[in-house]
């Protein structure tokens, strides 16, 4: 257990979309995917994803790109439950995607994964760490996957991580609880520490939301529970308005802030936070 002095606040960080660009990886293996069991009359388009994903329901790309599917083949008057579709092979293919024809291997990917830009370094955390910030990771993404980034390409030494398969999904914040009180555990941490998620979905800030509102029923601080929403990268490459809207989705759905790269989360910028939570 290793204790730091005078901590300010706990950070918690989704991975994809805040730490790497994965328009043209995750999202591109779910076009295809779709493209393919559509039989290549589909592919769904970068605003129709995020369409889909602002629901808060499809944090998930395996599901969501079976429910495009599905509603695909409904747009063209077929019933859902007469549309033969098998998950395990939607995953599959997703996956040869994704990884590259051996997705078991993390030693051999060569797929869309290996072509992802970082949107973060190393330098980053560090300076985290040296202004007394404790830091984690909660990702709807892999292990194989969100470890593949932390560790192999940003040399992040086992950093703590819940993801997939690790805690329900998103917007259950059981697995964002588990980050917290393990940091707090290896850290020796105050209770009641400021935490503050970044994530770039709707699930990611209806996560910090139902934080709040477990915190309340457990007669805890509710308001240690912030969300800061993330802008990612084809977000900001867009038209204004369209950044204007994904923006205000984000907020509707919880953000206490957004913010337009991760690394404007600064601890100058967390204490205006929280100085402007706690009214000073």
């Amino acid at each position: 257990m290793t204790s730091l002095a005078n901590p300010l606040a706990i950070a918690v960080f989704d991975i994809d979309g805040v730490l790497r660009d994965v328009g043209n990886s995750y999202r591109r293996a779910l076009a295809d995917t779709v493209e393919a069991f559509t039989g290549g009359s589909y592919r769904p388009s970068p605003e129709e994803i995020d369409q889909l994903k602002g629901a808060g329901r499809w944090n998930n790309d395996w599901e969501g790109s079976q429910e495009l599917v599905y509603r695909y083949f409904e747009s063209q008057g077929q019933s859902r439950g007469a549309i033969a579709l098998d998950y395990d092979q939607i995953v599959g293919f997703f996956q040869r995607r994704y990884r590259g024809p051996n997705p078991a291997d993390p030693d051999h990917w060569t797929g869309y994964i290996t072509q992802e830009p970082l949107l973060v370094d190393a330098e980053y955390f560090e300076g985290l760490t040296r202004d007394r910030i404790v830091w984690g990771f909660f990702s709807g993404a892999t292990q194989g996957s969100a470890r593949f980034v932390l560790e192999r390409r940003l040399g992040l030494s086992n950093p703590v991580l819940v993801a997939m398969e690790d805690a329900p999904g998103k917007p259950d914040p059981t697995g964002l609880f588990t980050v917290v009180e393990t940091l707090t555990k290896h850290h020796d941490l105050p209770p009641n520490l400021p935490v503050i998620y970044a994530g770039d979905t709707v699930a990611d800030m209806q996560t910090i939301v139902q934080a709040r509102q477990k915190a309340r029923q457990k007669g805890s601080a509710q308001e240690r529970w912030l969300g800061v929403g993330v802008l990612p990268p084809h977000v900001v490459a867009g038209e204004d308005t369209y950044r204007q809207t994904y923006s205000d989705a984000l907020t509707k759905a919880g953000a206490n802030r957004v913010i337009s790269r991760v690394t404007d989360l600064t601890a100058a910028y967390l204490e205006g936070l929280l100085g402007q939570k706690n009214g000073r």
